[in-house]
């Protein structure tokens, strides 16, 4: 009985929270040592495996802005076929805003082949190639051809897994990546999590290989730098919008806007506060 009781005051204390490093001690309760690893069949059990945190259609569904924003904190998700899964913090992402966005690849309302999932319901992932060889990774939000991009991530687990696919993806032998270096840009985030065209099209909300959850901490505006996209060329007054986003101070980030921070702190806007 004491262990019973034990186990439900635990159980009580993760259905009252949905942050994320709870989700593996409902896994050890659920198992003992030498016993059968698979799931019990004890209604808790079941009632928490129900109540998954993933972000739903409502949260993807927002203004390309909006949700550009929204996304930094949040964390990514990829179960690789041998069932390893990968979890990453976004802390970078960049706003397409469809047709009007002389830099977007939905720019004049123009859609094809290619770009067809900028134009699919919010939370649809568009994945392209660049240079014949390296893949970014979009999130379509609201907007007609409107999308996101992941420029960077955090790692949080997998990091090992990450490794070998970075060094898979690179093809020569080269020394071992720190972890900042793991997934701090658009292409290394999409060869650490295993991503490519296959990707394209597939629903965050409903796909069983990479989905997203909530994060413990929601960055606010203080801890949010808003600056210019990265290589988007000669695009003229688009090339100086403030449409990319990144957590200050967070060394994951791709490239970081020293000036901006400067300004920020100029104007009282300190981490945190």
């Amino acid at each position: 009985m004491p262990r019973k009781r034990k186990l439900l005051a635990q159980l009580n204390a993760l259905q009252n929270t949905t942050s994320f490093p709870q989700i593996c001690a409902v896994e050890q309760l659920n198992t003992t040592p030498g016993a059968d690893p698979s799931p019990k069949s004890s209604k808790y059990f079941v009632i928490e495996k129900q109540k998954s945190p993933q972000l739903q259609e409502n949260f993807f569904n927002q203004p390309c802005v909006s949700l550009a924003k929204s996304f930094l904190g949040q964390i990514l998700v990829r179960k690789l076929p041998d069932g390893r899964e990968l979890w990453g913090r976004i802390v970078e992402t960049e706003a397409y805003l469809g047709g009007e966005d002389e830099a977007s690849h939905s720019k004049g309302g123009k859609q094809t082949q290619r770009n067809a999932a900028m134009f699919m319901k919010p939370g649809t992932l568009y994945v392209y190639q660049i240079y014949g060889i390296y893949f970014c990774m979009n999130v379509s939000s609201q907007g007609e051809g409107a999308a996101v991009l992941l420029r960077s991530l955090e790692p949080l687990q997998g990091l090992d897994a990450m490794r070998e696919l970075r060094g898979a993806a690179r093809k020569a032998p080269s020394r071992l990546l720190k972890d900042w270096q793991l997934c701090n840009g658009p292409s290394k985030l999409c060869q650490a999590f295993g991503i490519d065209k296959a990707f394209d099209q597939r629903d965050l909300t409903q796909d069983a290989a990479i989905w997203m959850m909530p994060g413990q901490d929601p960055p606010g505006e203080q801890d949010v730098v808003a600056t210019t996209r990265i290589g988007i060329g000669n695009r003229g007054e688009w090339a100086q919008k403030p449409l990319r986003f990144y957590l200050r101070g967070n060394r994951f980030v791709s490239v970081v806007d020293k000036k901006m921070e400067r300004e920020m702190a100029a104007r009282g806007h300190s981490p945190g506060s």
